[in-house]
């Protein structure tokens, strides 16, 4: 099942997987993460479509410049856009999917984070008096890594796990390669889970995260600004 926000460049994807793997069984999904009533289209359509999901992986994500070369933009639903695609669109997919996952268990939630974290300031989350792009991607990673440390504890003896990696330092994907112009660590080093939760990995080593990610009182505070900027997220 792959997933993506443009038709002619999901579509080719998946011929290419499908030409390279000989597999039939594959899915395309569209939805623009920087608009929260498409994450719930997505979702109820994976619902709706699908019997089980194994993996759930949030990879889909934006860097510090692109879009809008540096200057503060906003979701469809008025939130900053890099907490809203980054961290609030997987925060509600998972939430969404959570039954799902539940029953299809054992199951895995892998969250793709960054070595790149700043702390929230609860009090300007939205970074609406001093923006800047480096702070608003940091701070949405962050979250994405309080975000699954929370989750894990929720699923306990579940049987369904919830990571966060840092994959590797600045693979020459898109985003990098818009912010800096070149790449260190290339597409194919990236680490390898265990049946272990509730972790954060730099690369292939299990690494401690920014301070805050500890926090249960920060994490708690996180858990209902989220549920409150996305609304219902259970029956």
């Amino acid at each position: 099942m792959l997933h993506g926000r443009d038709e002619a460049r999901g579509q080719h994807t998946l011929e290419e997987i499908r030409g390279q793997t000989g597999n039939t069984r594959l899915s395309w999904y569209r939805a623009d993460f920087a608009a929260l009533a498409h994450v719930r289209a997505l979702s109820e359509r994976l619902v709706r479509e699908q019997e089980r999901i194994d993996v759930l992986v949030n990879n889909a994500g934006i860097g510090t410049t692109l879009p809008g070369g540096g200057a503060r933009q906003e979701s469809e639903d008025g939130y900053e856009l890099r907490f809203a695609v980054n961290y609030l669109a997987p925060f509600l997919l998972t939430r969404l999917l959570l039954p799902t996952l539940r029953q299809s268990a054992p199951a895995r939630i892998v969250n793709v984070s960054s070595a790149g974290q700043a702390p929230i300031n609860f009090r300007d989350v939205m970074l609406e008096r001093r923006y800047d792009g480096v702070q608003a991607y940091c701070q949405s990673k962050l979250a994405l890594v309080m975000f699954t440390f929370d989750l894990a504890e929720e699923l306990a003896g579940t049987g369904v796990t919830a990571n966060c990696l840092h994959p590797a330092t600045y693979m020459p994907t898109k985003m990098v390669l818009a912010a800096r112009g070149s790449g260190v660590s290339t597409i194919e080093e990236a680490p390898e889970l265990d049946q272990i939760s509730g972790r954060y990995f730099n690369g292939l080593r299990e690494a401690r995260a920014e301070s805050q990610a500890y926090d249960r009182r920060a994490r708690r505070q996180l858990r209902q600004l989220s549920e409150q900027l996305t609304g219902p997220t259970g029956p």
